[in-house]
């Protein structure tokens, strides 16, 4: 069985909707999965991964662990990062839906979660703006 089968397998087996690889290892991942096969662990940092879980899923911590874990046999690198969309802040948010796009469950409604995501980041952007400032001017 492919790397590609293996992530799609893993995804199903944890109940996931979607899985996102974002960061400066994405574009690495992303090759391994084409050519389908692990790349020797080349860099000291992590490979950052953004999941989707079922709606109004919470996903504890214990299992939060054991899919990082996963993962990193998986994908044969000695770290994951793992953000639980959800959980994570709106401008990080945008940041894990604009990297890749490994695994999706139903392209509809990912498609909509994204949508919700730009829409919520940008209607906070002047209040971010905001913050910014006031901490640089601090």
């Amino acid at each position: 069985m492919n790397l590609r089968s293996r992530l799609d397998d893993f995804c199903r087996a944890h109940d996931l909707d979607a899985l996102y690889v974002f960061g400066s290892r994405a574009e690495g991942v992303c090759r391994s999965l084409e050519a389908d096969l692990l790349a020797p662990e080349s860099s000291p940092s992590d490979v950052d991964i953004g999941i989707l879980p079922p709606e109004s899923a919470v996903l504890p911590v214990d299992r939060k662990v054991a899919i990082a874990a996963g993962l990193e046999d998986l994908l044969g690198v000695s770290r994951v990062d793992l953000v639980v969309l959800p959980e994570a802040d709106p401008f990080l948010a945008v940041n894990i839906i604009r990297g890749e796009r490994l695994f999706y469950r139903d392209a509809r409604r990912i498609d909509e979660y994204e949508l919700y995501v730009l829409r919520r980041a940008g209607d906070l952007a002047p209040f971010e703006r905001e913050r910014l400032a006031m901490i640089g001017g601090a």
